[in-house]
């Protein structure tokens, strides 16, 4: 059979049963606001990392509500915890204790894999 330059993409759906959802668990437990943010992007807009290098607050706040925890260990990390992203939210999340208790909770599950 010819290949005519075209290949079947890899479907783009997300499973949400197979992800590890117990960091946003850990987050919603002890940061009842991170419920109220609506992914609008102001935090990202404003955010100096984002500014600077590839790193979206609103992305990450979107892979940790879906378990997506690779992508997200990998981001954490650039946020300097400036709390610009805390002032401009217009739902009141507290962005910047989201960011550390994400960081925490990647810290106690890394803990409990050893």
């Amino acid at each position: 059979m010819e290949k005519f330059g075209f290949t079947i993409s890899k479907g783009r759906q997300i499973d949400y049963e197979s992800n590890d959802r117990r960091i946003a668990e850990y987050i919603f437990e002890r940061e009842p606001s991170f419920r109220l943010c609506i992914e609008c992007g102001g935090c990202s807009a404003t955010c100096t990392t984002g500014n600077l290098t590839q790193f979206s607050l609103r992305e990450l706040h979107i892979l940790i509500k879906r378990g997506e925890n690779d992508q997200v260990r990998q981001n954490i990390r650039k946020c300097m915890l400036c709390g610009k992203c805390t002032l401009v939210c217009p739902r009141g999340v507290n962005t910047r204790n989201i960011v550390v208790l994400a960081k925490q909770a990647f810290q106690k599950s890394d803990e409990y894999a050893i």
